[in-house]
Formats: C-alpha cells, structure tokens, sequence
C-alpha cells in the first residue's frame, strides 16, 4: 500500500481497520473488557438478508487470553515484537491510541459479505463509431461490459460497550488532519460520510448499540432499513439456528455463518471477473450443502475449530461410514502423518456416481480407468474393490534405503474382506515390476512372508500380510521391518498422538493427524536442500506447536461435522 494512502485510510478508517484486520492481535495483546459471542444473533439483526456470509468476531479478552498459555518463551516475544509492530504502523501518523480511544467501547464485530456492486464502465476515450458501420473492439459509453469486474461489499457492525467512549472516539476522528465529513440525512438516521485523498467510508450509530460501517452507502441505507423492520440477516431461513448453535467450542474466538452455501458461492464467483459461469453440473455439486456454521475457540489443548454442515441428503452421494480406527495401531510411533478411515470402495463408488452428471469429472475418471487398463489393471475391481474396510495412508520416520536423503517413506494399510481378489492384484503388479526389469526378493520378518521389489540401489517397495485381513505396502524397503513391528510400539500408545486425538469427536470416520515435533526436522531438510534454511521466528512458531488433529462424523444423512485441533505446547513445556 502506498504510504500517502496508508496514512489517509488509518485516521479516516482507523476502526474498520483495527477492528477487521487486527481485532485479535489486539485482544491479545492488549486485554482488557470484551463482548462475547452471545451478541452474534443481535449483531445479525441489523444485517441486511440480502448478506450471504457473515463472520462474528468476540472481544470477549478472556477467551483471547487463553492464547497466552501457549508458545516457548521466543514465540510469546516473537508474537508480542509483531503486534506492537502492527500498533505502531496503524497510528503512526494520527492521535489515535486503541488504548484510550477504541478499548474502552469496542464490543462484539459482525463482518458481513453482500452480494458485490459491478464497478462503474470506463468510458472509451476512442470516437464512437456510427450505427451504420460499428467497429469490433470499440466500446460505446455506457455499454455494460460482459466481464466487469465487481467491488467486494463488505458490512460491518461494531458493538457499543461505552457510549461515552464511543462518541468520544467518534468527535477525535473529525478532528484528524486530512480528514473532512459530512452527514447525509436517510429516513430520520444520520450517516456520515469520511472523506480524504481515498475512497469514502459511510457509517451510522443504530439504537446508541451499533456503528455500521461500509465503503457503501446503499449498504448503509439497507441497514437502517433492516433495523426499522426490513427482512435481516437473523430471519433468513435457517440462519437464526446456526447463529445461536454457537458451535459448542470453549472460549469462542470467531464464528462464521453461512445460511446459504450455495447463494454465496456463486455470489463469489460473480465477484470475480476472470471466473467463468458455474456449470450446472458444479451448481449441483455446491447445492449438496445447504448451510454451514464454523466456530473458533481455545481450550487446554489448543486452538479448536468445528464445522457443521447441513446437507441435501437427496443430492449426496456419499455416505458416512464409522471407523473404529484400530488401523492405527498397525502404525509405528515413528509416524509423522497418517490419514486413516473407512471403506475405500464406497468413496470411490459415490466419486463414480458423481462423474454422471458431471462430463469433465467423468473424463478423468475415465482417464484413470485408461491409464491402469494398459497395465492390464482393472481399476474398479482390481484395485477399489477389495478395500472395503478400514484403511490407514501414512507418512513415516526413516532414514536409511533409497529415501534417507527425504527423512520418511509411506506405509499403507488396508484391512479386506476379500483376501483373494487383493493378492491377485498384488501378483499383477508384482509381474508388472518384473517386465521393468526389477528384481522381485522375498523376505521373512517376525514370521511374515515380505515381497520386496529390488533396485541395485536397494528395496523400493514391499507388500505382505500382517494377519489375515490387513495387508501393507511400504514405500522405502527398511519400513517393511517398522510396519511389520509396529505392534510393539504402536500409534495409537504414543502420547503425541494420544494428546492430539483423544478429544476429538468420537466415534468418528478416521483422522487427519500430524506430528509437528518428527515434521519440523523434514520442513528444516528441505530448506537446507533447496540452499536456504528456515528463519528462527518460523521456526519459533514450528516449535510451539505440538500438532494437528481432524476428524468428521456424521450423526444422521442431512448433517456432517468436522473438529480440527491445532495442539498447542503450554509454556512450561511438554
């Protein structure tokens, strides 16, 4: 941003911009009094119902204080120096301290997203060309361009703890340098417009409750409207439930409420000038989901999110399956990530299912049958459809074979109900290794039959079977001998993955996991291979973290929901 600008928009804007960009740096910097995220369905009364997202912010300070729990002692400092950093930079050139003149009012916020206003045409300098004899490439005034690109519109409304405060702050404003405003007269309310250099910015006091703010002034007039009695925000279908769900997250951070998936998806893509139309395929895709609901909180393990979606069970195709996740006992404790779940098969049936009414999903889909069929592979019934049970993708802590220089290999384990039909898949693609000219050996370990495929340079991959029902493939030849001994020292006993996992929702369809102390040493590798190395305030922040935990379930056909823990270390240490 060019300085002359920055230093307009800060004193014009000062609010908007603390408040929306940098409301959480500052509650946890700065402390003090806040409104909570109980002001969500208040706040949401004075949004117009034309709004297709919104985004509730709490400055409730005891929810954001939890933060300071967390992160080595370099991290607090790292993160102490930045927001300090940010305070300066946005007062830097006006008399406007968030500790006098914003703290002492600012409540709960409500960012709302409206359907975009298309930009004025420019008008061609070029002589307009007669009606008789139009000339390609030569724009008329006035004439709509088919792709003109559409303005963001965005909403606010900023809670009022303090009145006196709030018009204290409001009367400083005016008085800023470079700064003029003018008050427009709309249906018995005020706005006021604030000028400069830059574009305006409009705002209204609702009720002595709310500052409505918007670089619009027709969102201005549409909020009054909605406070005076016009349809809002909280009215539409289904919003004032997800509104008062609140997520059921400790300390709520932020919520964003979406009551219409699919409107405001395509209202996004309007907004963006170089999207194409949404084919009526992708419309359909989108209409799956009905509505959906995110909150953002912290407790004693981490910062927390959960998502609720609602669905149009008559237009998903894929179903829910539980998995009881015992596949993760048969990963090793020295498993950086893994992905686990339940019944391979069904997910790719539904994918199909999905591909018919979609030409270009079914063309990939096609793509992948054509691409194993020249390998004589039958993509549906030699690879997806024995694995109809559990399953467990897995990134894995190894620094010896052909992938030492990378630090880890992948393991897969797949339990099945149809043995024969897997080893007979196996068997193909073990011919197939031997036409490439690789060498096939087989291997005893802990009495299991290995079949390794052999390089020169050593084992590149190897398969068998861990009991009757579980096979495994191991990329990278010494992880045969970690999967194959990984009962001794299983995933699913580590405390790492114990401490990141055991809150989240159960039961469940599988997990997301990531160890974030065994993925640090890979992140430093790499950088290290591509000549640099990781700075010391990234790896401050890498080193706070203790790792990431996802997981989904799905309590009936019409519902899904999703938890993401991002575990967080205490300051004492592990």
């Amino acid at each position: 941003m060019p300085e002359n600008k920055s230093k307009f928009l800060i004193p014009v804007i000062g609010a908007t911009v603390v408040v929306a960009g940098s409301i959480a740096a500052f509650m946890y910097l700065k402390g003090g009094p806040g409104g909570d995220a109980s002001g969500a369905l208040s706040s949401a009364k004075v949004i117009p119902d034309k709004a297709v997202m919104a985004t509730y912010i709490t400055t409730d300070t005891q929810a954001w204080a939890k933060l300071q729990q967390f992160g080595s002692p370099e991290a607090q400092k790292l993160v102490s120096q930045g927001l300090e950093s940010i305070n300066k930079d946005l007062f830097s050139d006006s008399n406007i301290s968030f500790d006098k003149d914003l703290k002492p009012w600012v409540g709960g916020v409500m960012i709302a997203l409206l359907p975009p206003k298309a930009t004025k045409n420019v008008q061609s300098t070029q002589p307009i060309p007669s009606p008789t004899a139009p000339k390609a490439g030569i724009a008329t005034p006035n004439t709509p361009t088919p792709n003109a690109a559409k303005q963001p519109n965005v909403l606010m409304v900023v809670g009022i703890k303090d009145k006196i405060s709030a018009l204290n702050f409001a009367n400083k404003l005016k008085q800023e340098k470079g700064v003029t405003t003018k008050e427009i007269d709309y249906k018995g309310e005020k706005i006021t417009e604030t000028s400069g250099k830059g574009t305006p910015t409009y705002s209204t006091i609702l009720n002595n409750t709310y500052i409505v703010i918007s670089p619009e002034k027709q969102s201005v007039e549409q909020a009054i409207d909605t406070s005076k009695g016009q349809p809002s925000f909280a009215s539409k279908q289904g919003a004032e439930n997800l509104l008062s769900k609140g997520g059921n997250v400790q300390n709520i951070l932020a919520q964003v409420y979406v009551p219409d998936y699919a409107g405001m998806v395509e209202e996004l893509n309007k907004s963006n000038p170089q999207a194409s139309a949404l084919s009526p395929q992708t419309l359909t895709q989108i209409k799956q989901i009905k509505s959906v609901v995110a909150s953002l909180g912290v407790d004693d393990a981490g910062v927390r999110m959960k998502a609720v979606a609602n669905l149009d069970d008559k237009l998903t195709k894929f179903q829910y399956q539980e998995s009881q996740s015992q596949i993760v006992s048969q990963f090793p404790t020295d498993t950086i990530a893994l992905v686990s779940g339940q019944g391979i098969n069904r997910l790719w049936s539904g994918m199909v299912e999905q591909s018919k009414n979609d030409p270009d999903f079914k063309q990939v889909i096609e793509q992948m049958r054509q691409q194993t069929k020249s390998a004589n592979i039958d993509l549906d019934k030699d690879i997806f459809s024995w694995m109809d049970k559990e399953f467990g993708l897995g990134i894995i802590k190894s620094d010896q074979g052909l992938l030492a220089s990378f630090g880890f290999g992948g393991g897969f384990v797949f339990d099945t109900t149809d043995r024969k039909t897997a080893e007979a898949t196996l068997t193909k693609l073990d011919n197939l290794v031997k036409s490439q000219q690789l060498t096939l050996a087989q291997r005893n370990i802990d009495g299991k039959n290995i079949t390794e495929w052999q390089t020169p340079q050593g084992a590149l991959l190897a398969h068998g079977w861990l009991d009757n029902d579980t096979v495994f493939i191991a990329l990278g030849g010494p992880l045969a001998d970690t999967i194959t001994k990984a009962g001794s020292q299983p995933l699913d006993k580590s405390e790492n993955f114990k401490n990141i996992t055991s809150s989240l929702q159960k039961p469940n369809s599988g997990y997301f996991y990531l160890d974030m102390d065994k993925t640090s040493p890979i992140v430093n590798r790499f950088f290290t291979l591509q000549g640099g190395k990781i700075s010391p305030q990234a790896n401050a922040i890498i080193t706070s973290i203790r790792g990431l935990g996802v997981t989904a379930t799905s309590p009936d056909k019409s519902t899904t929901q999703m938890e993401m823990l991002l575990a967080l270390k205490p300051k004492a240490g592990k």
